[in-house]
């Protein structure tokens, strides 16, 4: 059976991943032991809260390097919600600037849109190609959330969706996605796309 660590660095919420990723068909472990991570067929990083907060916690478990290290190895990575956002270089808040974890230049910035935070059921604009959304490019997702990225990093597939302006729902980079969005929270479309990572695992990759 397929193997997935879901990154255990304090995150709150983290439950609903472990189950998803099971309910998805595969063999889960919430855990920050390295030795396990680097077993896993895929490591999955949830991330609920402040971009700073969430850089901190991964940096008490030495997830920073770890995840650097699986993107570099093309070892399949799925980062969710925050967990996007701090693949991308640094994250402005309350006029705090926090260095990511940098897979991709770009900062993640407040939402400019009339309502804030962006919470509820949204659909996509689907990158052309996508393995993610094979199968659900029409369907909705759950997102709750006050900042986004807006800049495409340069060789991925970005997939994107509009509240008050336009914004990265997911990216693709061969075998690290990531997803604004929460896919535990999302219902049959979530699940399609935890089972379409899982049989990406397999899948020939540029």
């Amino acid at each position: 059976m397929t193997t997935i660590a879901v990154l255990d660095y304090g995150a709150g919420n983290v439950r609903s991943a472990v189950r998803a990723a099971e309910a998805a068909g595969a063999d889960v472990t919430l855990t920050a032991d390295h030795a396990v991570i680097d077993a896993a067929d895929g490591l999955l990083v949830p991330g609920v809260g402040a971009y700073s907060a969430v850089m901190r916690g991964l940096e008490s478990v030495g997830a920073v390097d770890l995840i650097r290290d699986r993107h570099a190895a093309g070892r399949p990575l799925l980062g969710i919600c925050v967990g996007l956002q701090v693949f991308f270089s640094r994250g402005r808040e309350h006029g705090e600037e926090t260095e990511g974890i940098g897979l991709w230049p770009g900062e993640v910035t407040a939402l400019d849109a009339p309502v804030v935070p962006h919470m509820g059921w949204t659909g996509v604009t689907a990158a052309p190609g996508s393995q993610m959304f094979a199968g659900i490019e029409d369907e909705k997702f759950y997102f709750v959330h006050s900042y986004a990225a807006t800049e495409h990093p340069t060789g991925t597939l970005v997939t994107t969706a509009t509240h008050g302006g336009d914004f990265v729902a997911a990216v693709e980079d061969g075998t690290t996605w990531a997803a604004q969005f929460h896919p535990e929270k999302s219902a049959t479309a979530g699940a399609g796309l935890l089972r379409n990572w899982i049989a990406s695992f397999s899948a020939p990759h540029d």
